[in-house]
């Protein structure tokens, strides 16, 4: 797991090909202006996802991980808490959508916050619960870019 701010992504550029496209496609691209929805950077093998929402409660968000794709979430604007742990033992309450590329687990994390301007890199060996309230509901505008591993 990478937490970090966009303007030090290139620190990170150097572990994948794939990582660096994701965060090119970020650096490069007005996100604010960027509508809902799903926008190919290098066809399946990069692509990103733009969604807003408001935050919500820890229990009503799913701690989650992927096994082919690695998530950089990025916040355009908004903050919330991301949980976060390694992927170890965790009880999965629903199994594994290969096409989806997700499974669910229950198990304990440790949050972080992540605010506009920040990203955290979440790869296959980490769960993650993400768009968890810190204060209460807030307005988030988020681009996860997916990278194929």
């Amino acid at each position: 797991m990478i937490l970090d701010k966009l303007e030090n992504a290139d620190l990170y550029s150097c572990i994948s090909e794939n990582l660096k496209k994701g965060f090119d496609f970020l650096k490069n691209t007005n996100l604010s202006a960027l509508e809902i929805g799903k926008y190919e950077i290098d066809g399946k093998t990069v692509f990103a996802l733009v969604s807003e929402y408001d935050s919500k409660a820890h229990q009503d968000c799913r701690l989650e991980a992927h096994q082919a794709y690695a998530d950089i979430q990025y916040i355009v604007s908004g903050r919330e808490a991301i949980g976060f742990a390694p992927l170890n033992g965790q009880t999965v309450t629903a199994e594994y959508l290969p096409e989806k590329d997700i499974v669910f687990f229950s198990g304990e994390t440790t949050q972080m916050i992540v605010e506009a301007g920040m990203f955290a890199v979440f790869f296959p060996q980490d769960v993650h619960r993400p768009c968890m309230q810190i204060d209460g509901p807030e307005k988030v505008k988020k681009v996860v870019v997916k990278v194929k591993l």
